[in-house]
Formats: structure tokens, C-alpha cells, sequence
């Protein structure tokens, strides 16, 4: 049980229902598909080990020459062929969730077997399915057809013992059954106690050779690796939608609170111009002050959300607005594309905010210069200041919060901070769209 339980997980789909609930068990579709499934295997196993034997065969006689290295070379394409057989077979007994070989292969970045037959030699032989091939082909399919002998002919012969004993004796592991009574009594005693063991002998081996199959052809290695790319392509999932409310919530602020902002001053400028004198006019005054102010700070908190020049002209445009805000005198050298993924301009993008922003705050720095360029598949930015360094990220930097969203990009950012400066913010993070 601990075997299946590790190899099947959790959803162990027919070995599940033997544990679960054994009587009802017996009558649910899980001991017919596992007696397909043990049936199937005979004549899979067999049809592999004919075409390896003759495939072997003739490519060792015919070696000397280029037509037997070519049927040697064959011989993982073909197993290739068996092993997909082999993982489609499994749902049979696992649950589709529990067998997953689809999404396994390909998270996993094993070739599929379309992908090998295409790409011929060039793609590594899995001896993991080579050696399950002979397997099947020298031993499972053998045991599968003993155990199916006897677990289906004695329950069989046994019930339908009544009817064969009218036109001869009944011969049944040595038991001779040679009268109606007889006959009866071995129906309803021996044959359903049969047919029941039975039921359980199929199943508890067609669990087996699946948990044996799946841990040969889908290694737990390979899950693990499936799953990590599927938390990669979630995480970068969450930044996506993450990156789309920032947006929504950008373009509310712009076309609703802004625009009613935008109203309001010019109704207070109205007001102010035909106001008389007096203290009403000193309070429309103020009010027009305070609403232009207002409008002053959500026009820096919308830029601080999600920038328009980052939406409408990329990296490079928002950068260069940033470094012309600031008040410390900025360098950049920008060495990258028209666009990079959404995601990654965001992330970038803050990370120069915020450098900046620290620079103008506590380096007490005369320059800084910004560096961004693209190393194959990855985006490398730098902010260098000169000034007077000793930069922790931990004590409460905004960049620690940017650090996290870098590396949910599958990025990293560093910073390097000696005492007496300089410091370097560094941050790389791939560019491709499937992280």
C-alpha cells in the first residue's frame, strides 16, 4: 500500500477504491478496466517483443553494413512509440489527474513522441523506456496472461458449471464436478468466491505493473520538475494579472478622480474671478489652491501606479522621463529593444524609480547613471550613484519590495553598497514570454 500510495498519490484511482470501500468496490468499473487493462497488455507486450526481437535481430546480422546501424538506431523511436501507448494505458487504472502524462512530458521538457519521431536521431534515447520496452516484452506481458488464465477461466468454468456438467464431467484444479448438485454447490460456493478473489487478484495487479509503469516512464523527478514549471508559468500568471489591475486602476484614477479634479479647479477659477473681494474670495482662493494641489498629488500617484509613457512608448521613453525629473543630474545608456513583456518593463521601471528616488534622498550623490542592455534571452539594468554609499535593502528600502517582484519574474536584483560608495542597483530578469 505504501508503494502505491507514493507512486499513485493521493487519487490512486482503482487501487483508491480497493482501500476505500472494498465491498462496493467490487461493483464499480474498476475491476473491469483493470481487467482491460491486463488484457491489453498481453497483446502490446507481445506485438513489442516480436518487433524488438526482429528489429535486434536483423540490425546485429546486418551491422557490417548502414542498414542494420539504421534499424538499431530505430529501436528508441519505436520504444518511444510504446512508452506513449504505455502512458495513455495508465488511465485505465489512474485517474487522469493522478497519470497527467501529457502535461508531465511536457513541463518536463522531455520530447513528445511526435517530436522524437520528427527529429529522429538527434533527440536522446530515454533508456528508462528502452527498459521498460523489454520489460513488457519479456516478463509483465507473460504474468498478466498467467494471472488472466486462472483468474478468469476457474470463476468462469465454475459458474457456468452447471450447464457444462450436462454434456461431460467438469475438471477444475484437480476437482472433478460430475453431478448437477455438485455442479450447484460449485457455482454458488466456490465460483462466486472465485469471481470475488478474482475481482481483487486483477486489480491489486494491474496497480502494480501501473505504479510500476508510471515510476519507469514518468520518474518522480520529472513531476517535480512539471510542477515547478507550472508554479513558474502561475507566478508569472499573478504578475500578468497583477500588472492589469495596476492598469485598471491607473486608468480609473485618470479618466474618472482626475478629470472631476480637473472640473473642479476650473470652477473654483471661475468662481475666484468673479467672487467680489472679501473673505468669500480668500476662501475660494484657498480652495482653488488646495484643489490644484490635489490634482498635483494624484497626477504623481497615477505616475507611481503605472506610468502612461510606459504603456504608449516603452522602457526607454519612461526612463528617460524619470531621469529628467530627477534632481540629481542622470546618465543613461540604453541599449535595448522597442518593447520588452509588460511585466518586465513594470518591474524595471520601479526599480529605476526607486534607485533614483534613494539617491535623491540619502546618498547625498552629485550623479548617477543608468546602464540597460539585453545578454541573449535576459534584461541587465544597472543604477549607479557616486555617492556616499553604506545602502542597506533590508532596513526598510522600498527596493525589498521590489526584489520580490523581480524574482517573481524568475529575475534577481542586487544591490552593492560599500561604505563611501559607490552603489549599484543590478537587476536581471529574463525576457522571454514563457518564464
Amino acid at each position: 500500500m505504501t508503494f502505491y500510495a507514493r507512486v499513485m498519490g493521493s487519487s490512486g484511482g482503482a487501487w483508491a477504491a480497493v482501500r476505500g470501500r472494498p465491498w462496493r468496490f467490487l461493483f464499480s468499473r474498476w475491476p473491469w478496466l483493470s481487467l482491460v487493462y491486463l488484457a491489453s497488455s498481453v497483446p502490446v507486450g507481445l506485438g513489442c517483443l516480436v518487433v524488438l526481437a526482429l528489429v535486434v535481430g536483423l540490425g546485429v546480422l546486418t551491422a557490417v553494413v548502414v542498414v542494420g546501424l539504421l534499424l538499431l538506431a530505430g529501436v528508441p523511436l519505436f520504444t518511444a512509440v510504446i512508452a506513449a501507448m504505455e502512458r495513455a494505458r495508465l488511465r485505465l487504472v489512474l485517474p487522469r489527474e493522478a497519470a497527467g502524462p501529457r502535461a508531465t512530458t511536457r513541463a518536463a521538457t522531455r520530447a513528445t513522441t511526435w517530436e522524437r519521431l520528427r527529429a529522429g536521431r538527434r533527440v536522446p534515447a530515454s533508456w528508462s523506456e528502452i527498459g521498460y520496452s523489454v520489460l513488457l516484452a519479456s516478463v509483465l506481458w507473460l504474468v498478466d496472461a498467467t494471472v488472466l488464465l486462472f483468474a478468469v477461466a476457474v470463476p468462469v468454468v465454475l459458474l457456468l458449471a452447471p450447464v457444462l456438467v450436462r454434456d461431460d464431467r467438469v475438471e477444475v484444479s484437480g476437482w472433478s464436478i460430475d453431478s448437477p448438485g455438485e455442479a450447484w454447490f460449485a457455482a454458488a460456493g466456490p465460483g462466486l468466491v472465485s469471481l470475488v478473489v478474482a475481482a481483487y487478484v486483477v486489480t491489486a495487479l494491474a496497480c502494480g505493473q501501473a505504479a510500476l509503469t508510471r515510476l519507469l516512464l514518468d520518474p518522480p523527478e520529472a513531476r517535480l520538475t512539471a510542477a515547478v514549471a507550472e508554479l513558474r508559468r502561475s507566478r508569472a500568471g499573478l504578475v500578468g494579472a497583477f500588472e492589469a489591475e495596476r492598469r485598471r486602476i491607473e486608468r480609473d484614477l485618470h479618466d474618472g478622480v482626475q478629470q472631476r479634479l480637473v472640473g473642479l479647479t476650473m470652477t473654483l477659477g471661475q468662481a475666484e474671478l468673479e467672487a467680489p473681494d472679501g473673505p468669500a474670495l480668500d476662501l475660494v482662493r484657498a480652495a482653488h489652491a488646495q484643489a490644484e494641489g490635489a490634482l498635483d498629488d494624484l497626477r504623481a500617484a497615477i505616475r507611481g501606479i503605472h506610468p502612461r509613457v510606459l504603456s504608449d512608448h516603452g522602457l526607454v521613453a519612461a526612463i528617460h522621463e524619470i531621469a529628467d525629473r530627477s534632481p540629481v543630474p542622470v546618465d543613461a545608456d540604453l541599449l535595448l529593444p522597442s518593447r520588452l513583456p509588460a511585466p518586465v518593463e513594470a518591474a524595471a521601471y520601479f526599480v529605476v524609480s526607486e534607485a533614483l528616488t534613494n539617491i535623491a534622498r540619502h546618498a547625498h550623490a552629485r550623479s548617477a547613471r543608468i546602464h540597460a542592455w539585453t545578454f541573449g534571452d535576459r534584461l541587465v539594468l544597472t543604477v549607479v550613484d557616486d555617492g556616499a554609499g553604506g545602502a542597506d535593502p533590508a532596513a526598510g528600502s522600498g527596493l525589498a519590495g521590489l526584489a520580490l517582484r523581480v524574482e517573481a519574474l524568475d529575475g534577481t536584483l542586487s544591490v552593492a553598497s560599500p561604505a563611501g560608495g559607490p552603489t549599484e542597483v543590478r537587476m536581471e530578469c529574463p525576457i522571454g514570454t514563457d518564464p
